[in-house]
């Protein structure tokens, strides 16, 4: 704490951090059930934080979010973070806004990459953390062990004596009970919420010093315009104030607070003042980017801005020029796309858009295929028709030498499936850094492997695995690149004409490889519809209808039946293609198509290109 410094006692701002699925938003349920924001009898719906769509269809948390809860007069507000790596940029944006944090382990599973990714973002924010191991009541768990898991990580990341000195306690999230101890008898969060009063540091601040906020997260409303998202750092908020936004270059954009709101449970209350350490939401400014610092025009001084992790993974962007473009999206347009690819940017830090040499076409990077699948499939349900192409990894020039991303990869599956994942990974350059077999019929293997390795790998994994195994990794720097490997060995299957697909030729088609569409679909040419056996593309009809002739023969004309079709979902699909194919995502289709739509113009063009390899 500073010398000069205050602490607003009545507020405590706590961020929970953890790896996907160890149960953070379910303990936030509890957290709201429990501090009298129901009434008793009221309807309350699973996972709250979770009201994006896509968040609650794939159980994953994908933007971080705010509320409250009030405690023995004490303000709580909660900021729940993503534990995926792909959504790094959210969980540094949170916890520029927090004061403390609660570290949440699975009592099986102990912690895993994500853990390690989120926990060492708190320690460079310099944050205490209150640990909790979840799910105790699990027929596998074993909370002595990943205890003293938890501490070897607090070492490994460097902590300090005082973060190493941590508070723990046991929790069963799903039935909102915390207890200090294993053998206790407890059915409520009343230690949980004891700690973070007691324990946890409310928000210090300088007496002296004019207010001062940092924008931490964006918002739009249509009465209200944009909305700036943050905490106080100094000072106190009054509604229709006069004050200045600090952009990064230290330019000032007057503003006139319109509205001052706070959070109270889920929901944004009105109020007139809004004390030092409170997390607000601040209405008058159009002109605002997520690290600018909102202060007083007497005295202007900006705060240190967000740091955010540089991307690692970008995408292009295109319109879609394919013969069923505009049939089925309402915003077709590369203005729109342009338009909307640019609002992300200003909403998620971690995104960041480039305008292509080609006039159509963007160049979106992000921190993993994972986010900007989820940028896809989001633009997808706002009426976007879109073409994307491959993902590829970002790579670096350092002293003449071309350096990559390298994953610190961590696999955990049967010790049946070992010879399979690491001959794939082998192939994928990856090596092999550690081995751990306990005897019980898993193993857990440790990789360092290039990132470009991952994109498509994961599908595939589950596929050898049978779905049993375990894949999770995080970035571990960058190393020179380690040489090019065959990305897919299978060819594709390519329409060669407009029309819809009838069940004779595909049922035609089924032994030259794997089909993606079923009798009936529109098609059209230079449209992939299979995966072809062999490595090269092959050149089909799949309007080919059977010729009707005056010769009839027993058993000759009983009805065709086409095996049955599984639809590709979005990221299969971007995993799947090549660089000369792209994803056309509409509202209601996804069709996986080549660039180049022309079939006498693709085999000129792979004509060139075996030349110039000849030539070179």
């Amino acid at each position: 704490m500073k010398k000069n410094s205050a602490v607003n006692d009545k507020l405590r701002n706590v961020a929970i951090i953890a790896h996907v699925d160890h149960g953070k938003t379910t303990l936030v349920d509890a957290m709201f059930k429990q501090s009298g924001m129901f009434r008793e009898g009221q309807e309350v719906d699973d996972r709250l934080m979770d009201s994006m769509d896509l968040e609650r269809e794939r159980g994953i948390t994908i933007a971080a979010k705010n509320c409250s809860v009030t405690c023995n007069g004490v303000k709580i507000n909660i900021i729940d973070t993503p534990g995926h790596a792909d959504f790094g940029g959210e969980v540094e944006r949170a916890l520029s806004m927090a004061d403390s944090a609660i570290l949440l382990v699975d009592a099986s599973e102990g912690p895993l990459p994500q853990t390690r990714f989120v926990l060492k973002k708190t320690f460079e924010a310099g944050l205490p953390v209150l640990v909790i191991i979840n799910k105790i009541d699990r027929k596998d768990a074993r909370p002595d062990a990943v205890l003293d898991m938890v501490y070897d990580l607090f070492i490994d990341l460097g902590a300090t004596d005082e973060q190493l000195d941590f508070t723990y306690l046991y929790a069963i999230g799903r039935d909102g009970i915390v207890k200090r101890e294993l053998e206790e008898e407890v059915d409520n969060l009343k230690v949980l919420f004891d700690i973070i009063i007691n324990e946890m540091p409310p928000p210090s601040y300088d007496p002296d010093a004019p207010f001062q906020m940092l924008v931490s997260d964006l918002g739009y409303s249509d009465y209200l315009g944009r909305l700036a998202i943050g905490k106080i750092f100094n000072g106190s908020a009054a509604s229709n104030a006069s004050l200045v936004c600090m952009d990064e270059d230290g330019g000032q954009n007057q503003l006139k607070v319109s509205k001052l709101q706070s959070y109270d449970g889920m929901t944004l209350v009105p109020v007139d003042q809004a004390d030092t350490g409170d997390i607000i939401v601040l209405a008058g400014i159009e002109h605002v980017k997520i690290g600018d610092t909102i202060c007083t025009r007497e005295n202007p001084l900006a705060l240190p801005r967000i740091s955010v992790d540089e991307p690692t993974v970008f995408m292009r962007f295109a319109i879609n020029t394919s013969p069923f473009a505009g049939k089925e999206g309402k915003n077709v347009q590369s203005r729109k796309i342009r338009e909307r690819l640019l609002k992300e940017t200003l909403l998620n830090v971690a995104i960041e858009v480039e305008e292509s040499t080609d006039d159509d076409s963007f160049i979106v990077k992000g921190r993993g295929e994972l986010q900007l699948a989820i940028l896809i499939e989001t633009m997808r349900r706002e009426d976007f028709e879109v073409c994307v192409g491959r993902p590829k990894v970002i790579y670096r020039e350092e002293n003449g030498q071309t350096l990559e991303p390298i994953e610190h990869l961590f696999v955990d599956c049967d010790e049946n499936f070992m010879g399979v994942v690491t001959e794939k990974l082998s192939v994928r350059k990856g090596k092999m850094t550690n081995l751990v077999n306990n005897g019980k019929g898993r193993v857990h293997m440790e990789f360092s492997i290039p990132s470009r390795s991952l994109i498509g790998y994961r599908d595939e994994f589950m596929t050898d695995t049978r779905g049993t195994g375990i894949l999770n990794s995080y970035l571990s720097g960058y190393e020179p690149h380690r040489g090019e490997f065959p990305v897919r060995y299978t060819g594709s299957i390519v329409c060669d004409r407009q029309g819809k697909a009838v069940p004779y030729a595909l049922f035609n088609l089924e032994p030259r490889g794997r089909l993606f569409i079923s009798p009936g679909t529109p098609v059209y040419e230079g449209m992939v519809i299979g995966e072809h056996n062999r490595h090269a593309d092959i050149d089909v009809n799949a309007c080919k209808e059977k010729k009707l002739t005056n010769m009839r023969a027993s058993g000759k004309d009983e009805a065709t039946i086409c095996s049955p079709v599984k639809p590709m979902t979005l990221e299969e699909a971007i995993h799947f293609i090549r660089d000369d194919e792209m994803v056309e995502v509409t509202p209601l289709s996804i069709r996986i198509r080549k660039v180049e739509l022309n079939a006498g113009k693709r085999h000129i063009l792979a004509g060139k290109l075996k030349k110039k390899d000849a030539e070179a």
